[in-house]
């Protein structure tokens, strides 16, 4: 239903969001829950991982929420503060509806043949191993801002995606079965080769538990450069951040080639979320490595770009854009559409 204010809930791996959304998309920081205006007339939380379960939002009633508990280790930076969130929620507002709107169910369109690991069918079939994709609602937003045949998207913050969009939906992206998948992260590893973990099962006495806890918070950029943030690794004359600044950028540049191959070209590449957003470096270098595709940075507006904005150099023949996140905007009309 039109006309709504939704509470927005957004509990990423590295920040709790609360918003205030507004029928016209403006939105508004609220402090906290305790300060949620009263004409709101509905909660709605972003929930990273929905498993093959959920692929539409849904209200939230005690069936869902041990659903959704049976799904948090798949993405324990994720799904585990969001179920905190849904609690505390509904503890200070009994009286609203909640809703639940899930990261995967944009990648829901994915083919088979982008979705499907080469494991036994067993696996996949009783246990449900397949690639679901994740950063669904910033993708989305970003592809309706900028609503080209052929877009590749890189979701670039505490967590990174690289998404290829043909025609408004997507077929296929870098996380798969768990938000782990990848390029590498602010403290994620990303992909690696499983033959690692089976090797350090062996010879280092690592169990399951210690070594998620290591691939999830004490990998990627911060266990390369010895900092999780961005700011701090490009200020940095150390070797070992420049060498996490450059692994970075060649994996998300090989991200991009991959997702246009799964396009079969490049109309437009979108940055966005707080690395994308913000680190005029970082879009350089990456747009330096596929320039081979068309594509050519205005190092000018580059250097100087707020998001909403275009960065392609004159010669460009694939647009270039940096648009701002906006998950809240998704979440809250997919709230809308169920109270």
């Amino acid at each position: 239903m039109a006309g709504l204010r939704i509470l927005v809930v957004n509990a990423g791996s590295t920040s709790m969001k609360l918003s205030i959304v507004d029928e016209d998309d403006s939105s508004v920081a609220l402090p906290s829950l305790a300060e949620a205006p009263v004409d709101v007339a509905a909660v709605a939380h972003r929930v990273v991982h929905g498993g093959s379960r959920f692929r539409e939002p849904v209200r939230i009633d005690e069936e869902v929420l041990a659903r959704l508990r049976q799904l948090a280790e798949l993405a324990p930076l994720h799904n585990t503060p969001a179920l905190e969130a849904i609690g505390e929620a509904r503890r200070q507002l009994p009286e609203l509806p909640q809703v639940a709107v899930f990261d995967t169910a944009f990648h829901a369109s994915i083919p088979e043949v982008a979705y499907t690991y080469a494991v036994p069918r067993s696996w996949r079939e009783e246990w449900g191993i397949r690639r679901y994709g994740f950063h669904g609602l910033s993708v989305a937003w970003a592809a309706e801002r900028v609503p080209v045949p052929r877009l590749v998207v890189c979701h670039l913050g505490g967590g990174c995606s690289v998404t290829a969009v043909l025609d408004g939906r997507s077929v296929d992206t870098t996380m798969g079965f768990s938000p782990l998948e990848g390029v590498p992260m602010a403290t994620r590893s990303g992909t690696i080769d499983p033959e690692v973990l089976l090797y350090l099962q062996r010879h280092a006495d690592a169990g399951p538990d210690e070594l998620e806890h290591v691939l999830e918070q004490e990998s990627g950029l911060l266990a390369l450069g010895g900092s999780a943030r961005f700011e701090e690794l490009e200020a940095s004359p150390e070797p070992e951040a420049q060498l996490a600044l450059a692994v970075f950028c060649y994996r998300v540049a090989g991200a991009v080639a991959a997702m246009t191959s799964a396009l079969g070209g490049l109309d437009a590449l979108v940055f966005t979320a707080g690395v994308g957003e913000g680190s005029a470096l970082v879009r350089e270098r990456v747009c330096e490595r596929v320039a081979f595709l068309g594509v050519e940075l205005d190092p000018r507006a580059n250097r100087a770009a707020e998001p909403d904005a275009e960065l392609a150099g004159p010669s460009s023949r694939a647009r270039v854009h940096v648009i701002r996140a906006r998950e809240d905007v998704i979440a809250a009309r997919a709230a809308r559409s169920l109270v």
